[in-house]
């Protein structure tokens, strides 16, 4: 079965007993209901060097009638994604889709006696009823439970033997939207009751919390046992009451996901979406902004604007204590369009949770992204969204092409070091340059070894670029990537010069093999000065001489080295 393996600081997805690197593309919500439909889709995914695809399974589908489920669709589409050598990652849609439960089947929506909703408070301050089930009521979760259970129960006998499903999405970003908590009659009693002993004496057990938590709470451990209700200890209004949400969503989804694992046990994860407590983690980049539009495309400022009790970085310490554990969820993987990328990284790495970003941009501006992710932080796989509605033009698809080409063909490599010594290895990425601002630098030293990466030098507009830079030791350096160039300096005091000793552009076979295409030097090395990683269609500028030699294959191999030199030598 597809299943997770500990690595030296996070986890790899290992796929019919190997390392599997997901070059991924998550589909509309409605894309995978139909066989007829991925019919269309499956040889555009391919043609994009996509090997795996997210999209739903909807309970309102599958279990139409309570107790009568239908699997048939679901069926034809594994069939289709077998046949043409695809992974599937499905997005279990029950209780709870983007804070609402629009994909929970008629018969729970109408019950409201078994199954009751959460209220909230409008505008004027009055209760209205929404389209969510409350979490705090277990007729509800037994249900979806049962529900999710019979889903893995039936994707074990129908794909167990094939590993085209490799893992599972349990709900969608689970949370309140319109209100930072529940005000339902059961909600009311649970908020006024202290918090649960079990989770508080967990929290306080902790020697560090996520750093998110601790700059909310700075002085958490200090809480008297004589005062526990929530706004004793996570303070008044919406702070507790957030926390609050969590505690109830968290157990929820830990319930439903436990059921799904004792049924077929392959890796399981839920998404959020996030937050900002600082505008300076939002990457805004080309974002028209009108009015109010940093709080919508980042997420929300504020709890009830992005969902509350959904695992945003503060809550993490909540969420991976009532869903997180060899029996319910695998981690927690966050959905990034406009934050910072590496911020968002850093976030969910905590505590070696395995890394997957299951939405983001389906653009250029996100994929070039994904280098960092997989370069630095590990990460298992990337998926922008929509991938089946996204409309390219020749260049953008030939982009795209070979990004997740290059990734693919340098699979084993990459892999094999995530897994054994990430800290070899790092990634990194260049937006367009925009005029007046700084063209960007990544640096990382290896040793006594610091390697620069900048732009690409061309005699023209210095354009975009991404890529991986991997220490193979004794100042040996693979570089896999586009539009970058690196250069080399001993941090040895005695140093007093660091060169390129030599250089190859490589090729790499289907086994990853590489072996050397060209000798690079003179010219291409600025005499020894830099490597440089160009483009297909280097710009000129005008210039007369060709100098900068256009990539071929996006891999090179580069040797540096310094010396020592003393006053004999002078």
């Amino acid at each position: 079965m597809p299943h997770l393996r500990q690595t030296k600081n996070s986890y790899q997805m290992i796929v019919n007993g190997k390392p599997f690197m997901m070059l991924a593309g998550e589909l509309h919500n409605s894309s995978l209901s139909s066989a007829a439909y991925m019919s269309t889709v499956w040889p555009t995914m391919k043609h994009m060097n996509i090997n795996t695809l997210l999209g739903s399974v909807t309970w309102e589908m599958i279990e139409p009638v309570e107790g009568q489920f239908d699997f048939s669709e679901l069926d034809k589409v594994i069939l289709g994604a077998r046949e043409h050598g695809l992974h599937l990652v499905l997005l279990w849609f029950g209780s709870f889709k983007n804070a609402l439960s629009t994909y929970a089947p008629a018969w729970v929506k109408r019950d409201v006696n078994r199954f009751p909703r959460v209220h909230v408070l409008d505008d004027d301050r009055k209760l209205k009823t929404i389209e969510l089930v409350s979490p705090f009521n277990s007729r509800a979760w037994e249900a979806d439970a049962r529900a999710f259970g019979t889903l893995m129960k039936h994707l074990k006998q129908f794909d167990g033997e094939h590993s085209t499903v490799l893992m599972v999405q349990v709900e969608n970003e689970t949370g309140l939207l319109g209100d930072s908590r529940d005000r339902s009659r059961a909600a009311d009693v649970a908020f006024n009751a202290p918090v649960p002993s079990d989770l508080l004496a967990h929290l306080k057990s902790q020697e560090r919390l996520h750093p998110m938590f601790e700059k909310r709470w700075p002085r958490f451990q200090a809480t008297k046992a004589e005062n526990t209700s929530w706004e004793a200890v996570f303070g008044k209004g919406v702070a507790a009451e957030e926390m609050f949400m969590a505690d109830a969503f968290a157990r929820y989804v830990g319930h439903v996901a436990a059921a799904g694992r004792k049924a077929y046990n392959i890796p399981m994860y839920a998404n959020v979406w996030l937050n900002f407590d600082d505008p300076s983690v939002l990457d805004l980049e080309g974002i028209p902004l009108g009015e109010g539009t940093p709080t919508v495309a980042g997420g929300g400022a504020k709890a009830g604007v992005y969902p509350s009790g959904g695992p945003v970085p503060h809550a993490l310490d909540i969420w991976n204590y009532h869903a997180v554990d060899d029996t319910k969820l695998n981690f927690i993987a966050p959905d990034l369009y406009l934050h910072d990328y590496d911020w968002v990284c850093k976030q969910y790495t905590y505590r070696n949770n395995p890394l997957f970003i299951p939405e983001q941009k389906a653009d250029a501006f996100g994929v070039r992204r994904t280098w960092l992710a997989y370069g630095t932080y590990g990460c298992m796989g990337c998926s922008p969204f929509g991938i089946d509605t996204v409309e390219l033009d020749p260049t953008e698809l030939a982009f795209w092409r070979r990004s997740n080409g290059l990734l693919h063909c340098m699979r084993r490599e990459i892999l094999t070091v995530q897994a054994d010594r990430p800290e070899d290895m790092f990634g990194f990425f260049f937006d367009e340059l925009k005029d007046g601002k700084p063209p960007g630098q990544w640096r990382k030293t290896f040793g006594d070894m610091e390697v620069i990466v900048d732009r690409s030098f061309v005699f023209g507009r210095p354009g975009p670029g991404y890529g991986i830079v991997i220490h193979q030791g004794e100042g040996k350096f693979l570089l896999i990537g586009s539009g970058f160039q690196t250069t080399f300096r001993s941090t040895k005091p005695e140093s007093t010069f660091t060169g390129i000793l030599s250089s190859e552009e490589k090729m790499v076979d289907e086994d990853g093999k590489l072996t050397t295409l060209r000798t690079m030097n003179g010219d291409e090395t600025r005499s020894g000065a830099f490597f440089m990683m160009p483009t297909e269609e280097p710009d000129y500028g005008g210039f007369p001489i060709r100098v900068t030699i256009p990539a071929r294959t996006y891999i090179a191999e580069v040797t540096a080295y310094s010396l020592e030199e003393n006053a004999e030598h002078y």
